[in-house]
């Protein structure tokens, strides 16, 4: 039995899923958050999700945004022991037609339709270059990256898994950091750092170079010490902002994103001030050479609770398109 919603979306990340409808106009319907580790599997998820809202009346297709690189139509998820493939989600639930794309994919694709109110600006509120491309970064359970291409035949998500490229240290004091995560790791991607594990890394590592001890047991308690003032847990969060800055302006420069960078992920919008102290936006800016290119360049931090589904929705729509 069908429904008159058009769609089923979701966000599927290491920590929890998200899903939800979306009706005929594309808007967002009963969006619910599910913790991933009370699932056995994602069919699961969905499985329970439609149950409890539209019974056993089946929208015609779906579109899913996952953590993780989507390869041949079929997921398996870094941070999360689960696999699935469009072919299974086109036999389980009986869609007409099933989609698999990448989380911060999905990201990019809403970020040209958030209004104004779902973006808060980092450092000074720039135009940016229309039609250029953008590019969305964001740290939580790890790092994700995306670009998006403009054009007037539509826009073109490019998923990336940027957040295993390396990390390179801005200064001396990094340059240590990265020494000590070495011996623990060999190599050392950015997601190492700007994740919530890297949090706590970070922590450990700058509390190994100042010879302080270093107590906590996790980057919550981190994160929490560090926004009521404890030294060297502020010194870890100012820290993590810089090397955020940094990766986001190499990307920037990666992508050509002279139309914006968008923040998103599950630490930045926790980090509001932080964020616009000025070390972010400094070290986003200071490329050398290209510095001047990159002072142009607006950067944002994405607050809609619910940014991917909102490109699943738009990824959706051109899904449609494509079946007419």
């Amino acid at each position: 039995m069908k429904t008159n919603y058009t769609g089923l979306v979701g966000d599927v990340g290491g920590t929890n899923a998200r899903l939800a409808l979306v009706d005929e106009g594309g808007h967002i319907r009963h969006p619910k958050t599910y913790p991933a580790a009370d699932f056995g599997s994602l069919g699961e998820v969905i499985g329970q999700y439609l149950e409890t809202t539209v019974g056993r009346r089946c929208p015609p297709r779906a579109v899913l945004a996952v953590a993780g690189p989507v390869v041949d139509g079929e997921i398996e998820f870094t941070n999360l022991a689960w696999r699935i493939s469009e072919g299974e989600l086109v036999g389980t639930f009986a869609f007409e037609a099933a989609q698999l794309i990448n989380d911060f994919a999905a990201q990019a694709m809403a970020a040209p339709a958030l209004d104004a109110d779902d973006l808060k600006p980092i450092g000074p509120v720039l135009k940016g270059a229309q039609g250029a491309p953008i590019v969305v970064l964001g740290a939580g359970t790890g790092f994700g990256v995306a670009g998006l291409a403009r054009s007037e035949r539509g826009d073109v998500p490019i998923a990336t898994e940027g957040g295993h490229a390396a990390f390179a240290p801005y200064d001396e004091v990094e340059a240590r950091v990265l020494e000590r995560l070495w011996k623990t790791h060999g190599r050392v991607s950015i997601e190492r750092v700007l994740s919530g594990r890297g949090m706590f890394e970070l922590y450990e590592a700058l509390g190994d170079i100042r010879g302080v001890d270093t107590g906590l047991v996790d980057e919550k308690a981190v994160f929490a010490a560090g926004q009521a003032g404890d030294p060297l847990c502020s010194e870890t969060l100012d820290r993590f902002c810089g090397i955020l800055g940094s990766v986001a302006g190499d990307l920037a420069l990666t992508f050509g994103a002279r139309a914006g960078v968008y923040v998103s992920g599950g630490i930045a919008p926790r980090m509001v001030d932080r964020l616009n102290s000025g070390e972010f936006r400094r070290r986003f800016e200071d490329k050398g050479r290209l510095s001047d290119y990159t002072r142009d360049i607006p950067t944002s931090l994405i607050v809609h609770p619910y940014a991917a589904l909102v490109g699943s929705a738009r990824a959706l729509k051109q899904l449609e398109g494509s079946r007419l």
